[in-house]
Order: structure tokens, then C-alpha cells, then sequence
């Protein structure tokens, strides 16, 4: 795993994204100014004898690239670390910085891309660089049993990497594949929580339902 995550860190494979970090490290955002960005792809991090595989789409500009840990730093962060907390899977229901002692507990967070797209919109090119590594990991946590995906984009990704076909996203679906339980909610980004899309208690019952489904794992 530690190779892998070496090889993520280093990549350079998308000259788009390269050159859009550069700049969100240079320009920033006031309330940030001060910070020294991490400004680069990011890997995966949590339990690697986990069951559950959470899937995002990519580190926010001002999240996890700033901050060097994906899920970490902005609202969306916010919302994963309570629920997961909440739920289980987490040892506190902050995730603010690498540093803060928030650790995940039989569970594993990752992102379709590993660096964060303009306008949160990967190409396809950018997605299909980035799909290597998801595979990878899925590879290496060979304990996983529950994917959550959150919002289409990770969905996609976990549909292609997994070969399915046929499937539509829509949140709080749920279907098998071979070992592995698909469950897909809407993303937690200001976009789907700040306009009611998404409820606190609408996604706090997917990861109640994915607790429950680790308990009949047992």
C-alpha cells in the first residue's frame, strides 16, 4: 500500500490538473492565505483491513488539496467525519487536518480522481488515468465487502472498474456484485446539503444501513 501511495503522490499523468493545482496553491482563498497547500493527487487513507470502501469523486481544491488528506478540511469532510463517527467508523466526527487524530475504523475513504478537476469536472481521460489506482487499492483491500459510492461520478467509476453494466445511480440504491455489496448515495457537497437534496437524516441512513450490513458480515 505504501507503494501505491508513493505512486499516486508522484503522478503526473494529467497536465490539466497539474497546472490547476499550481495554480489554486498560488491564488488560494483568503480564509486560506496563510496555508501552505499540499497541491497534488492525493491517495486513499483508513483501516486497510476494512470491509467498507467509501468512493468519492475527487479532493475539493480547498479541502484535500490544501490539506494533504482526502476528506479533509471542508463541508463535505464535516459531513463524512460526523457520520462516520456517528455510525462507527470513525474514532472523532472531525476531520480538519492530517494531524488531528481522526482515524477511520474498519473503513477505507478514496476518490474516483486524485486531484482536484476545475468545476469538480474530471474528463474522461482524467478518470480513466486515475481508474489504475482505484483498482489498485480495491486490489490490496482484499477484506472489502461494501462500496459505498458517493454521487455518480464515483459510481461510474466503480461500475467500469467492476465490469457492470446496466445499473443506474440514484441514492440509497443497493445491489450485489459478486463479493461486493454496492451502496450509492448523492454526495455530500454543499451543492446537494445547502439545497435540501440531500438530508442530514437521508445520509445518515445509508451509513446506518451500511453498519448494519458490516454486522451481518460478522
Amino acid at each position: 500500500m505504501q507503494s501505491l501511495e508513493n505512486s499516486i503522490i508522484a503522478c503526473r499523468r494529467c497536465p490539466r490538473l497539474v497546472e490547476y493545482l499550481r495554480k489554486v496553491a498560488v491564488v488560494k482563498t483568503r480564509r486560506f492565505a496563510d496555508w501552505q497547500y499540499w497541491a497534488g493527487p492525493l491517495p486513499g487513507f483508513g483501516d486497510v483491513n476494512c470491509r467498507v470502501l467509501v468512493v468519492g469523486l475527487a479532493p475539493a481544491a480547498h479541502g484535500g488539496n490544501r490539506t494533504g488528506r482526502m476528506f479533509t478540511g471542508d463541508s463535505s469532510a464535516d459531513w463524512l467525519a460526523r457520520v462516520m463517527y456517528e455510525n462507527g467508523f470513525a474514532t472523532t466526527p472531525h476531520s480538519n487536518t492530517r494531524d488531528d487524530g481522526f482515524a477511520l475504523v474498519d473503513a477505507y475513504v478514496t476518490a474516483a480522481v486524485r486531484c482536484a478537476p476545475p468545476q469538480n469536472k474530471p474528463t474522461r481521460a482524467e478518470l480513466d488515468n486515475c481508474s489504475v489506482y482505484l483498482q489498485r487499492e480495491l486490489e490490496l483491500l482484499n477484506n472489502v465487502r461494501i462500496i459505498v459510492c458517493l454521487g455518480r461520478i464515483a459510481f461510474e467509476a466503480v461500475c467500469r472498474l467492476l465490469g457492470l453494466q446496466g445499473q443506474k445511480f440514484g441514492h440509497g440504491q443497493r445491489f450485489q456484485s459478486g463479493q461486493y455489496t454496492i451502496v450509492c448515495s448523492y454526495h455530500p457537497s454543499r451543492q446537494n446539503t445547502n439545497t435540501g437534496r440531500l438530508s442530514w437524516k437521508e445520509w445518515n441512513d445509508i451509513f446506518a444501513s451500511v453498519r448494519l450490513l458490516v454486522k451481518k458480515e460478522k
